[in-house]
This record gives C-alpha cells, structure tokens and sequence, in this order.
C-alpha cells in the first residue's frame, strides 16, 4: 500500500512540475508575442495589442511612449470619412481613420525616428482595427498613430497611397472599443476651407497604459 501511495504522490509531483513549467512558458510566450494597451478617452476607452512579435521595432517604440506617458494629454486630431476626403482611385481610394498622438506642447520629448517595418516583412495588414505609423517619409515615424476604420491594402507594402510604393507599418489592432473610434471619427470638424480632416476641438486623450492581464 506504501509503495502505491508513493507512486501516486510521485505522478502528482512531476503533473504539477510539468503545469508549473507550462504556464510560466505560456505566460512569456504571451508578453512576447502581444501586449494589450489601453487609450482613455472622454468618449470611452479603446483597448489594443499591440504586435511585439511581428513589428517589433515599431511596437517598442510605441510601448517606450506608453511607458514614458508621453500620451497622457494628449489628442486625436485628425479624421477622415466620407464627408471630408476625396478619393483619388486606384491609388488612394476612401479612406476612413483617425489619427492621434502626444500633444504639440511635448513635441521637443519626442524619441528618435525609427526604420519603417513594413508589410511585406511583417505579415500585418491595414484592415478595419488595424494600428499603424502615420509617416512622411519611409523612415521618418515618431510619436503619431491612426487607426483604421475601412480595410486599406493601399497602405500596405506595394500599395502607391504614399509615393514610395513602400506602405506603413501596421503594428497593432483594436481588441475592445472600436465603437469608441467610430465615435471619435464621427465629431465636428473645421470647415472646409480650413482643415476640414482637422477635429474641431481636437478628442483628449486621457491617459495610455499597459494592461496586465
């Protein structure tokens, strides 16, 4: 009876050294491969992941924001939909989003331009959810990120919306809140002879965190 019962308490050991070493790989797997983030806003909260496994350069330059609080006051300003930009097909087909990031008054705490990772390396997409770098130039991204609210394979590598033919660099994707983007798109804009793609007034953002699971 002694033998039996050691040999069970033996399975048991090694089952629960075997679940230990399981979940602690599982739980690393996870932060390395995606980390949720959250953006509050006076219209509600939109939650991300933000893909550390496949834009690695471009998820850690915008974690090292997040960590910074460098987004905490600061604003979406930009939108674009229907009623305020014109398509220009093939190339720059509608296109629906809003744009954001740190505040002008913070402009000089700007970290460093980063390379441009674009699609054809990292597999991601430009569809509706999708985070990406708002840009000028292929190497030129900093602190300024849109989100989509229409599938854009313009803005993938190959597609020609920007001149270069070399895309943006999708990084991330709406997980909670979508309904908040939606929202956010939907607020006054400046008239048209002004900057009607410009929000009038521009939507805080509140705060931006890490969510630990």
């Amino acid at each position: 009876m002694k033998k039996s019962t050691d040999s069970f308490f033996m399975f048991f050991m090694c089952f629960m050294l075997f679940m230990s070493v399981f979940w602690a790989s599982h739980a690393q797997t996870q932060s390395t491969e995606a980390v949720l983030v959250r953006i509050e806003t006076p219209l509600g909260n939109i939650d991300l992941t933000i893909d550390v496994k496949h834009a690695p350069v471009t998820a850690a330059n915008f974690l090292k924001y997040v960590d910074a609080g460098l987004y905490n006051g600061g604003r979406f300003n930009r939108v674009t939909r229907p009623d305020n930009y014109t398509p220009a097909p093939p190339n720059r087909p509608m296109m629906e989003l809003i744009q954001g990031g740190i505040s002008p008054d913070r402009a000089s705490d700007r970290f460093p331009a980063i390379p441009l990772e674009r699609t054809s390396v990292t597999g991601l997409k430009h569809v509706v959810g999708t985070l990406s770098m708002a840009r000028g130039g292929p190497d030129s991204a900093t602190s300024e990120f849109f989100i989509l609210l229409n599938d854009q394979p313009s803005l993938d590598f190959g597609g020609m919306r920007f001149d270069d033919g070399q895309g943006a660099a999708a990084f991330g994707k709406v997980v909670a809140g979508l309904d908040v983007v939606r929202t956010i798109q939907a607020q006054p804009v400046q008239s048209k002879d002004q900057n009607p793609q410009s929000l009038n007034p521009p939507v805080p953002i509140v705060k931006v965190y890490r969510l630990v699971k």
